[in-house]
């Protein structure tokens, strides 16, 4: 038996569903427990004004520590660069589409929103990289479950939306007007399309029956960015982005970092072995560090050595 943390909102339940059901296939019996989270208590706030993403996980893994659960799943581009003491990162099933989505009652494309149409999203990465693209738009902050925002932009709340392709394809809900954004330009947020299983460290007997669950490709493309966020010394709400690729024995690591406005970018490339996730990731941070990162967003760069969490 796993006791199966998640959170309370749609798409959380449907992704801790994925886990549940590749346990369940392998014998193991799983008992779902949602957890309200701080965040989901306070959808009227932004997430910057609230301390970040990390209230979608704090009540989790003050969960596991507690033992009121045996893991917990996670979107890992909800989880801070670093980890609480004692706990891991015990599996990544394999990754979704990491793509975001523009979606506008038309199907139009970016270049197609008239000027000065009104784009909503939540995120400051998506903000910067929208403006940085097409700086008349307005793009304004919005919060709350994903169908509830496909239901505004029915209404006539926005002219578009911009969405992850992930969350869209788990809950089928991706709408026949989407418009997929390519990650070469429009860099996916690190880890984005990847569910994360949270362990306690020693807990052996729950390594032992997530382990399987574990896809290798995808650990190696999170590791990488997930090292490039703690070089970085990002925090959930900077204006940054890392999206990583296998080809063959090559791992091909994308990276931006800009200002809040999107008037200033820095975009960079690092690439490396698949057994160098990590450092192909800090080679990537501290080659955009060195060409001013620090002064487009405040950021508060970790020391080079391994990064946490990681099992």
């Amino acid at each position: 038996m796993i006791r199966l943390g998640t959170r309370g909102s749609p798409l959380a339940l449907a992704q801790a569903a994925i886990v549940a059901e590749a346990l369940r296939r392998r014998g193991v019996a799983v008992d779902t427990i949602p957890i309200r989270t701080e965040g989901d208590r306070r959808l009227d706030a932004r997430l910057a004004a609230l301390g970040g993403k990390g209230l979608f996980v704090r009540e989790l893994e003050e969960a596991l520590l507690d033992d009121a659960i045996d893991a917990a799943v996670h979107s890992l581009k909800d989880l801070p660069a670093e980890l609480p003491a004692g706990l891991c990162l015990a599996a990544y099933p394999e990754r979704e589409d990491p793509r975001d989505v523009l979606v506008t009652p038309g199907g139009l494309t970016l270049d197609e929103l008239p000027e000065g149409a009104v784009v909503g999203t939540g995120s400051p990465r998506r903000r910067a990289l929208l403006l940085s693209l097409r700086p008349d738009l307005a793009v304004e902050p919005i919060r709350g479950n994903v169908d509830t925002r496909l239901r505004k932009l029915d209404g006539g709340s926005w002219d578009g939306l911009i969405l992850a392709a992930a969350g869209l394809s788990r809950l089928g809900l991706t709408p026949a007007q989407a418009r997929w954004l390519e990650p070469e330009v429009f860099v996916p947020a690190v880890g984005q399309g990847v569910l994360a299983i949270e362990a306690r460290r020693r807990d052996d007997r729950v390594l032992g029956l997530l382990a399987p669950l574990d896809h290798a490709p995808t650990r190696i493309c999170a590791v990488a960015e997930r090292a490039y966020l703690v070089r970085l010394g990002a925090s959930c709400y900077t204006p940054t982005a890392a999206h990583a690729t296998l080809g063959g024995a090559s791992l091909r690591l994308r990276a931006m970092v800009a200002s809040e406005d999107g008037k200033r970018i820095l975009r960079g490339e690092s690439t490396g072995a698949p057994d160098d996730a990590e450092a192909v990731g800090r080679a990537l941070a501290e080659l955009l560090l060195g060409q001013g990162a620090a002064s487009l967003v405040p950021l508060a760069p970790a020391g080079r050595g391994p990064s946490r969490g990681e099992r």
